[in-house]
């Protein structure tokens, strides 16, 4: 809502601003700027337009013109078949009335017309008819003529009386109309050829019936128009429309018959009151007329569409060209710009107070940017410290640059740093006001101190009632570390005093010239912190000076306080490097002093007691369920690698209870997860990074929650999405698999198919063809 508003605000100050802008000299760059590419551009795009459409119109006309012709090569192939088919008839001396009438030799002609039928891949049946006979013969055999067109096929507007007068007058072919014909009981839309024997003969004396599906002709146009999505008609030389393939458009009788009487072409007509483009051929075999009619639109839709495309381009370009005309005038008139302000600074103020100045609001907004930076910062700065005190320095280079960007000086590596934790005593009187510690930790978030060059930086951190510091030292500088680091903090306690009457305790750790062992200097802290309890309130108590009260001679060997001190403390700060660390310099210790093996054993138990006390305030009771196999070690390697056992299973605990009070983080970072999976930058590191914890933790956790693992869980989180958007998409594949956050195509197909057996292209096709069947009825 808050960047709602604020944009809202930045829109209205930029409209009210450039309303007001009153200076010519930029609208003069701009108009220049804008002239000097819009004239070539525009001629160009003329040029191209004027290329392209009008080759692309002529080669879609041509290419229609082919496919018609095409088609009327066809049809007249298989008239002339027939007219053929009909010539061998007349000759073929079985099928002579004698023969044909003839008892014995009647068979022959049947077998013979069977023939001549199966030759015809067009004629649906074949009848032979002599003149002045009752009788019609097929391949079926003799049938009367009644018979055969009363009952076997019966046309709706072709009477018995009217077929029995064509087929003894017919001198000439003849193609009837498609019309209705029923079919044993099933209506068929057939056309009928009659063809006289002998053909070209004045006096004949049969005639050959052909009839065929209206079908058959149009699936032949279809199938060589292919994608065509108009209408086609086939008239006859007398202007009768023979068959038409409407695709539900009817046209009416007087536009059919402009359609007949059209000259071989292209026209541009308007039929039913609709601009239409119709192609016209016509045969030399038989006069007919072939004739597709497509709304224009449709037509040159292909034309269209580069009319688009270029017109698209042609305005992406303007546009472009008027973003970067304004952007070099702007840059040309900004040192004209610098100057007018510097010569209003220089003058009177009223009059500056009355111009407009057009870069106001870019100020402004750059301004309140800033504040919110500014606002920011503190936050995104803790964070960043608080990951170093943590883990250390990281090996993302991301976040290893917010880390520098929030102000920590470390040139090169040359600097000294160390941490310190402050922790309120709440025994002192007035140490309870909340809100005077608030404003003293606000105050030690980064200061400045008076006296040593050192630069601080406080973090807020879960430990209650207490604050840490991250000091950084310059390390060219002469004198002993530890006394330059008593300096700081007590220029600290300095600054602390003259504001607050808190009492506090300070802990502090050991100093590093490795910005990535902060986090052992935190340890450190805590580890002196914790001295605090046989000291009196308000000390400072320094890591490094922590000794023995009693320092054991050579020959009563034991391990150093600090080193007990800093190991518990790692594993109570569930820090399983620093432990681990901490162990194996420990054992090393050990190996180098020449001890006996009494003692040598209870050092070891003194050292196992470390990690059984610390897991026991942690209450992990299953440890002590296994003490017979922590303590039955012969050889200190045993030892060590039970105590890293015990550290890693500690230091687990410790993270399980830190993230116990927020008993949703899990479902928190799997919802995050879950919405910006197709964020090709999503990481471990990052998720991490962003709820604050280690990236190990994060992943075994992960992986207890889902099952799988977190680049697992990315990859199947983003085959499930390019599964749907396959299914209910037609989005090409590059763009779908560039969606869910993939950008190498090739290697993301190549691993699709290795889990599903398909390619995404063909389980697309696959699901198509399964969606179909399960569509189609039963």
């Amino acid at each position: 809502m808050a960047k709602s508003a604020l944009k809202s605000s930045l829109l209205a100050r930029f409209r009210l601003n450039w309303n007001h802008l009153k200076s010519k000299l930029l609208m003069k760059y701009a108009l220049s700027y804008i002239l000097m590419f819009l004239i070539p551009l525009t001629a160009v795009t003329i040029f191209v337009y004027e290329n392209a459409v009008k080759g692309l119109r002529v080669e879609i006309e041509q290419s229609n013109v082919n496919q018609l012709n095409q088609v009327k090569n066809t049809i007249d192939t298989r008239m002339v078949e027939l007219q053929e088919i009909s010539g061998r008839i007349a000759y073929d001396r079985h099928l002579t009335p004698y023969m044909v009438r003839h008892p014995y030799y009647s068979l022959e002609a049947i077998q013979a017309l069977a023939n001549y039928k199966a030759s015809s891949s067009i004629a649906e049946d074949l009848f032979l008819y002599f003149h002045d006979d009752s009788n019609i013969y097929s391949y079926r055999g003799l049938a009367d003529l009644n018979v055969a067109f009363n009952t076997l096929y019966q046309f709706e507007h072709w009477s018995p009386e009217n077929i029995r007068q064509a087929l003894n007058e017919t001198r000439q072919p003849l193609m009837r109309p498609a019309e209705n014909v029923t079919v044993n009981s099933r209506k068929e839309s057939m056309l009928v050829m009659l063809v006289p024997v002998k053909p070209n003969d004045p006096f004949p004396y049969g005639t050959v019936v052909y009839l065929m599906k209206e079908s058959k002709l149009t699936g032949v146009m279809d199938s060589i128009l292919r994608n065509f999505s108009g209408s086609s008609y086939i008239f006859s030389a007398t202007g009768e429309v023979l068959t038409a393939n409407s695709h539900g458009v009817n046209l009416p009788k007087e536009e059919l018959n402009t359609l007949s009487t059209l000259e071989p072409g292209i026209h541009s007509l308007e039929l039913d009151g609709e601009q239409y483009s119709v192609v016209s051929v016509q045969s030399e075999e038989n006069g007919w007329t072939y004739v597709t009619t497509m709304p224009s639109f449709q037509f040159f839709s292909r034309v269209a569409h580069v009319q688009t495309l270029i017109l698209l381009v042609f305005c992406i370009t303007v546009i472009t060209g008027i973003a970067a005309a304004l952007l070099l005038a702007k840059r040309q008139y900004h040192p004209i710009k610098d100057l007018m302000e510097f010569a209003k600074l220089r003058g009177s103020g009223n009059e500056s107070l009355k111009l407009r100045n057009e870069w106001e609001w870019i100020r402004q907004t750059l301004h309140e940017y800033s504040a919110r930076i500014d606002l920011q910062e503190p936050f995104v700065r803790n964070q960043c410290m608080l990951l170093l005190l943590k883990h250390g320095k990281p090996d993302d280079p991301e976040i290893e640059q917010m880390i520098l960007s929030a102000g920590l000086r470390h040139p090169q590596g040359q600097d000294l740093y160390f941490s310190a934790i402050l922790s309120w005593d709440n025994t002192v009187p007035g140490a309870s006001s909340s809100h005077e510690r608030h404003l003293l930790q606000e105050m030690l978030s980064n200061i400045c101190l008076p006296g040593p060059d050192a630069q601080i930086f406080g973090v807020e951190f879960s430990a209650k009632d207490q604050f840490a510091l991250i000091i950084s030292l310059p390390g060219d500088e002469d004198g002993p570390v530890q006394s330059r680091m008593e300096q700081v903090i007590e220029a600290v306690q300095a600054v602390i005093r003259e504001h607050s009457q808190l009492a506090l305790s300070i802990g502090v750790g050991m100093a590093y010239r490795d910005l990535a062992r902060l986090n052992q200097s935190f340890i450190e802290a805590a580890a002196a912190l914790e001295h605090r309890m046989i000291r009196r309130s308000g000390q400072v108590t320094y890591f490094e000076q922590l000794t023995e009260p009693n320092p054991p001679a050579a020959e009563n060997f034991w391990i150093p306080r600090k080193s007990m001190l800093k190991l518990e403390q790692s594993l109570k700060q569930g820090n399983e490097f620093v432990a681990r660390q901490m162990i194996a310099d420990t054992i090393d210790t050990i190996k180098d002093e020449p001890l006996q093996a009494g003692l040598l054993r209870c050092i070891c138990f003194d050292l196992l007691n470390a990690f059984l006390r610390t897991a026991s305030e942690l209450g992990m009771d299953e440890v002590f369920a296994d003490m017979p196999g922590l303590t039955s070690f012969e050889t200190l390697e045993e030892l060590e690698s039970r105590l890293r056992s015990l550290a890693t299973a500690i230091c687990e605990q410790v993270e399980r209870n830190t993230e116990t009070g927020e008993s949703t983080l899990m479902d928190d970072i799997l919802a995050y997860v879950d919405q910006q999976f197709a964020d090709y930058t999503l990481s471990l590191e990052h998720v991490a990074l962003k709820f604050a914890i280690s990236t190990s933790y994060l992943s075994r956790s992960f992986k207890e929650k889902t099952g799988s693992n977190f680049s697992q869980y990315i990859w199947q989180r983003r085959v499930d999405e390019v599964i749907r958007l396959l299914e209910n998409t037609s989005a090409p594949l590059k763009e779908i698999i560039e969606q869910v956050g993939y950008l190498d195509a090739p290697n993301f197909i190549r691993k699709f198919k290795k889990e599903t057996g398909l390619t995404p292209g063909q389980y697309r096709k696959d699901h198509a063809l399964k969606g179909t069947a399960a569509k189609r009825p039963v």
